[in-house]
């Protein structure tokens, strides 16, 4: 990651992926973090979020955008080997992107962020959208705190 990254890029592009039809609110989300800072990843993490929209397949559970978030911040500081307790920070950085979203939203439950809206209509996509970008605006905001937080020591 030797690029300067533009926050308000990230939230755009995010959003402008959802909104264009291209990837939903998980996907859109990892792909704009894995392309904006510019990692050396398979698209099939990109893949591997396709099915948390809708609140994880349709079912209405957990905001597709959030777990998407958490994804990304797993591409910079999950563990790929075994008992790694470099997990315990990534997850401290998950509930700190999910504590942010709930503060913000009250819920995390998609069936009741999109409660008395009809699935696609305008209503409904310009919240998702929003949710997207917002959540990614929120992971890059995390992912470069704490490598400027790395680099001082």
């Amino acid at each position: 990651m030797n690029k300067e990254i533009n926050i308000e890029n990230i939230k755009k592009k995010a959003e402008a992926y959802y909104r264009n039809g291209d990837f939903f609110c998980s996907e859109a989300i990892v792909k704009t973090i894995k392309d904006e800072f510019d990692l050396a990843v398979s698209d099939d993490v990109i893949a591997m979020a396709s099915g948390f929209p809708v609140g994880m397949g349709g079912s209405g559970c957990t905001c597709g955008a959030v777990v998407g978030g958490i994804m990304a911040l797993g591409l910079f500081f999950g563990r790929t080997e075994a008992k790694d307790e470099k997990v315990s920070k990534t997850m401290d950085l998950a509930k700190e992107l999910h504590d942010t979203f709930k503060s913000r939203h009250k819920h995390l439950c998609c069936r009741i962020l999109t409660k008395d809206m009809e699935l696609g209509s305008p209503t409904h996509m310009e919240q998702c959208i929003s949710f997207t970008g917002e959540v990614a605006e929120e992971a890059a905001k995390i992912i470069i705190r704490e490598f400027v937080i790395a680099l001082k020591y």
